[in-house]
């Protein structure tokens, strides 16, 4: 069991669109991330967390949760361009980034392109019992997302039975990809913005959306993000900016680095303010 300050929003963090694989049960949410289950609530001024694997316990939290970034910091230059932003901010602070597997987040957004979260989240599930393994804790049952390797020689047909609809041959592509070498995800870690975005897009069922999640969720490279219809409404009716394009644009020289972030506010605001 591990103990942490409650400096975070856990709620927020967990169901505003970050996490696929979580259930909640009273005031106590489950997760499932690369290598153990963590089930969390607060608890006064508290987060206590508990896990099936205790090894690393605290580094792996405060690592998959972002908690090590000062976010009141990040806000601060935020505003010093954008005072607008300052309600979506207040009604954000504790929601944090989260740092998740790129593995993992490689397929879940490929499943996620025209997709609805329940289905994203059945499919992953899916495929997790299926070829991922199997975890018992506090008697009941959890199925890790399974490795590459687990994953390698899974067919085309197979990821069909999982429910992933016309995805099926983009996981299969991307699967392949890696096993031939065609697709590296650590070389992305040393890879600009820019590049990052490019590579990942050379890859089939891979737009740019779908490889702006990736590089925002598993790479935390916050100058790439997302625009979906949450954002298109917030900036609308904020700042009277519509086109896809010309919200990118004013979000990237007003934020800079920190535009993903500025975003995730924006999207969490605009969907549960």
């Amino acid at each position: 069991m591990l103990k942490i300050k409650n400096n975070f929003d856990l709620k927020s963090t967990i169901t505003c669109g970050q996490i696929f694989r979580y259930s909640v049960s009273d005031d106590e949410f489950t997760i499932i991330i690369k290598d153990r289950v963590l089930i969390l609530k607060v608890k006064d001024d508290d987060i206590i967390i508990e896990s099936n694997n205790e090894e690393n316990l605290k580094e792996i939290v405060m690592d998959y949760f972002d908690l090590n970034r000062d976010y009141l910091e990040i806000e601060k230059e935020i505003l010093k361009k954008d005072d607008k932003l300052k309600s979506a901010l207040k009604f954000s602070r504790g929601l944090k980034m989260i740092h998740q597997d790129p593995f993992e987040t490689l397929i879940a957004y490929i499943i996620s392109q025209n997709n609805r979260v329940p289905s994203i989240a059945n499919s992953l599930n899916l495929i997790s019992e299926k070829y991922g393994e199997k975890i018992t804790f506090k008697d009941k049952t959890y199925y890790l997302f399974p490795t590459f390797e687990q994953l390698k020689n899974v067919k085309e047909e197979d990821f069909r039975k999982c429910k992933v609809g016309f995805r099926d041959k983009y996981l299969f592509s991307a699967i392949n990809s890696i096993k031939n070498g065609d697709l590296n995800l650590d070389k992305i870690y040393d890879m600009d913005s820019e590049d990052a975005l490019n590579y990942l897009m050379k890859f089939k069922g891979i737009g740019n959306k779908v490889a702006s999640c990736i590089l925002l969720f598993a790479y935390q490279k916050f100058d790439v993000y997302p625009i979906d219809t949450w954002v298109k409404k917030f900036m609308k009716d904020s700042y009277n900016i519509e086109g896809e394009k010309n919200i990118k644009e004013f979000t990237y020289n007003n934020y800079k680095k920190f535009s993903g972030i500025a975003i995730q506010y924006m999207f969490n605001y605009k969907r549960n303010g």
